[in-house]
């Protein structure tokens, strides 16, 4: 037991070190072979499949970024499209009523007129029908006062011929 007494972590032997240096090297090369390139292999592929992975979730978010461009460009123009359409229905129907009412002030303006061309033509009658009664009024009246003071011929035919001169110079 001596051979443990005189063992010491702390400063190794060089035969302790030189036998465990060549037992690591053996074992390590083949694990190295057999294990680690395996695990750095794994590690190389997950790590350019998170470099992919990455790669692929920032074109996604500028593909994203794009779309949701596009899309408010097409809300955009939607809404000036609407705007638009909203502004030509507008102007539309205030044609329609401008229209309507010019053309009920040009059918009242017509009714108008006929109405006072017919007010206008019934006067004329009216007063034609009251020149007329008049006029037979007066025939019947200068009838009467004429039998009533020409009684003799010789005055009716002085009264004639004064009538005939009259007509003469109108």
């Amino acid at each position: 037991m001596i051979f443990l007494a005189d063992f010491s972590p702390i400063k190794p032997d060089f035969g302790l070190l030189f036998w465990t240096s060549v037992i690591f090297l053996l074992v390590w090369i083949p694990i190295g072979r057999k294990a680690f390139k395996p695990i750095l292999e794994a590690l190389k592929k997950r790590e350019e499949g998170i470099a992919d992975a990455l790669g692929a979730a920032e074109n996604a978010k500028k593909e994203m970024a794009n779309l949701k461009a596009e899309n408010e460009q097409i809300l955009a123009e939607a809404r000036e499209e609407r705007m638009k359409m909203l502004k030509e229905a507008k102007d539309t129907a205030n044609a329609i009523v401008a229209e309507s009412k010019n053309a009920a002030k040009e059918e009242a303006s017509k009714i108008m007129k006929s109405a006072q061309q017919e007010i206008e033509n019934m006067k004329q009658a009216a007063m034609t029908e009251v020149k007329n009664q008049a006029g037979l009024l007066a025939l019947d009246i200068a009838e009467k006062v004429i039998k009533k003071e020409l009684k003799s011929d010789a005055s009716q035919v002085a009264f004639v011929n004064s009538l005939v001169k009259e007509m003469n110079l109108n």
